[in-house]
């Protein structure tokens, strides 16, 4: 749906709400947080034109985080907390005591007739907390973010081989479930 922004007249898809009034991206910066402010700002017009090169060039916080997010996974590093077998330190992640649990649910799953929810109750985990582990990269040693696929320095807990076997049986399950 196009909107018009209220201050500037710019049409696009990309129009944000503010107090429930359409700004373009470049107007959405510098309107004021106050709904009685915002009023006054709008009727302060300007020209759409006037504002063609920065709306060019203008990145909102989601899109900046975002690009720095995907270059931060492009580099191999992870950005979100550690998952289950792995924590943090001095900013890397490495494996805690409990990391043979990890490669125990996965050689279970693969070589064993069990179902994911008698897996993830042996483990104390939700069959969807189940899944997460058994479909998370790190665990050989990569970073997925964006649908991209990264190497990244930290060690893995469990083979490629076996983390591939596992997906290709998670498949299998969900192919018979459909």
């Amino acid at each position: 749906m196009v909107d018009q922004c209220s201050k500037c007249s710019h049409e696009s898809e990309d129009n944000l709400k503010k107090f429930g009034l359409p700004l373009c991206k470049v107007c959405v910066k510098f309107a004021p947080n106050e709904p009685e402010q915002l009023d006054e700002f709008v009727q302060e017009k300007v020209q759409s034109s006037a504002l063609d090169s920065f709306r060019k060039y203008a990145k909102t916080k989601n899109e900046l985080l975002k690009q720095g997010m995907i270059k931060k996974a492009a580099e191999g590093k992870a950005m979100s907390r550690p998952p289950f077998g792995y924590k943090y330190k001095s900013g890397k992640l490495i494996p805690t005591q409990n990391h043979r649990e990890v490669e125990e649910i996965f050689e279970t799953f693969l070589n064993n007739k069990i179902s994911l929810r008698k897996l993830a109750e042996q483990h104390s985990f939700s069959v969807n907390g189940l899944k997460k582990i058994l479909r998370n990269f790190t665990y050989i040693g990569k970073i997925k973010f964006n649908g991209q696929i990264h190497d990244s320095e930290h060690q893995p807990i469990v083979s490629s081989t076996l983390f591939n076997h596992v997906q290709n049986k998670m498949d299998q399950l969900k192919i018979k479930r459909n």
